[in-house]
């Protein structure tokens, strides 16, 4: 048997009650040997723990609350009934009359806590179980050192808080997977909306300043947008003022490029009149500059633009890499490893090739060599290589490092008429013995029967 002696009166506001949890101080948990799963990094994740966190936490709240008002109800009104009789069962003891069923005179199965506290002279009330059956002791001082005794059956209200707890854990499991579903539907929509505004955040930066989030709630008033919304629209209207800025700079690219061309051509007609001697030849070579210059000029509008077509055609690698090599008017090795056909545009992939060898022989060391292994084409030299902020962010128009000659366009061409082929160039220093290294990688399905391969 077990339960707790209590003097008799009202019932304490804890009585039935769990006993408290003593507080300590957490050790800081041991790192985990795994790491998480990604998606337990998402906001739909974060915000499902959290509000089952919540919910978890508000319901045994209300739970332990709910189960202490009714068990110390409960238990008052059965320590309230054992006392009335009790005091019944003392009338008819101390008139000599025989005692009612339930009550005695030190009765087998008396709690010895509760027969001592009604020996010293008190009355009290115990809960505990007589023939494994909840009972509501109490007791009092008869005499000779003797208690007196009744026991009301408690089975009835144990059923009760039993059926309570059960329902409050239900209806919190309930509760907890409704709020669950409403909560994660509700964060899902905003994520959905943040994925979306991110997918175009990520196509404006690939190239496409045409892609807009268009979200329906950036036009309602200000005042009913959510956060989200409001992040849409600053991102539409800074894709929209950058390609404004872009297209500005693009035709101004362009304006200059054309308007150059009339003078530089006078210029050019000019110079070729003048007559024989250095002067004339510095001239000459400052006018095939700017010449040079405009026509690249024009060809970077025209691949900003995005509106370049590409033409083709069955291409053999090793006859145009050596094309490239004439073309280039200085000693540069070319080595083929494996050569073959590929479909692409021709005229543009000489272009490539000759700004990175010409690129190499302006800038590098000899020796320059040209290397076709199949679709990867390699051009090295053996100079300083190029510098951290080209091979980490690309090439940059006008920039150059280290020396002052040529005007910083060769490669970003090559870089744009790289994509326009749908190709990938890559640029990297050599390890082993120095050197700029740029590796050009073409588009090239081998065929099932083998076409394309060139032995």
């Amino acid at each position: 048997m077990t339960g707790r002696a209590e003097p008799a009166g009202p019932p304490p506001a804890d009585a039935g009650a769990p006993p408290r949890a003593r507080s300590s101080r957490l050790s800081r948990p041991p790192r985990l040997p795994f790491r998480l799963p990604a998606w337990t990094a998402t906001l739909t994740w974060k915000a499902a723990v959290f509000i089952a966190v919540m919910c978890c936490a508000l319901a045994a709240l209300l739970g332990v609350l709910v189960h202490v008002a009714v068990t110390n109800q409960t238990v008052g009104q059965a320590r309230d009934r054992a006392l009335t009789r009790l005091d019944d069962a003392t009338k008819q003891y101390e008139a000599g009359g025989r005692l009612g069923p339930g009550a005695g005179v030190d009765p087998p199965g008396l709690p010895r806590r509760l027969r001592d506290l009604a020996v010293s002279g008190e009355r009290g009330t115990m809960v505990g179980d007589h023939d494994e059956r909840p009972t509501v002791w109490a007791a009092g001082p008869a005499d000779g050192g003797r208690a007196i005794a009744v026991q009301v059956d408690y089975a009835q209200g144990a059923r009760t808080i039993d059926g309570l707890d059960r329902a409050i854990v239900g209806s919190s499991v309930l509760a907890i997977g409704a709020t669950l579903l409403v909560g994660s539907f509700a964060v899902t929509r905003v994520t959905r909306r943040l994925h979306l505004t991110a997918r175009v955040a990520r196509r404006i930066s690939a190239g496409d300043l045409d892609a807009r989030v268009n979200d329906p709630r950036t036009h309602d008033d200000g005042r009913h947008q959510d956060e989200v919304a409001t992040v849409s629209g600053a991102l539409d209207t800074m894709a929209s003022s950058l390609q404004g800025k872009l297209l500005s700079e693009q035709r101004f690219t362009a304006d200059v490029a054309h308007e150059l061309r009339t003078p530089l051509t006078g210029l050019h007609a000019a110079a070729e009149l003048l007559p024989p001697g250095r002067p004339t030849e510095l001239v000459q070579d400052r006018v095939a500059t700017l010449r040079t210059l405009t026509e690249d000029l024009l060809e970077i509008s025209r691949l900003d633009s995005r509106n370049e077509r590409v033409e083709l055609d069955a291409v053999r690698l090793a006859p145009l890499a050596e094309r490239v090599v004439r073309a280039s008017g200085a000693e540069v090795e070319l080595l083929v490893v494996r050569d073959i056909v590929v479909e692409t545009d021709g005229r543009r992939l000489e272009r490539v090739l000759g700004n990175l060898v010409g690129n190499a022989l302006k800038h590098g060391a000899p020796p320059v060599s040209l290397t076709v292994d199949g679709p990867v084409i390699t051009v090295r030299d053996h100079g300083p290589g190029f510098p951290d902020y080209l091979i980490e962010h690309g090439p940059q128009r006008f920039r150059t490092e280290g020396t002052t000659k040529g005007h910083g366009l060769g490669l970003t061409i090559a870089l744009g008429q790289a994509e326009v082929l749908g190709a990938r160039l890559v640029f990297a220093n050599a390890a082993e013995s120095g050197g700029a290294v740029a590796v050009l990688t073409l588009p090239y399905e081998v065929a099932s029967d083998g076409v394309g391969d060139v032995g």
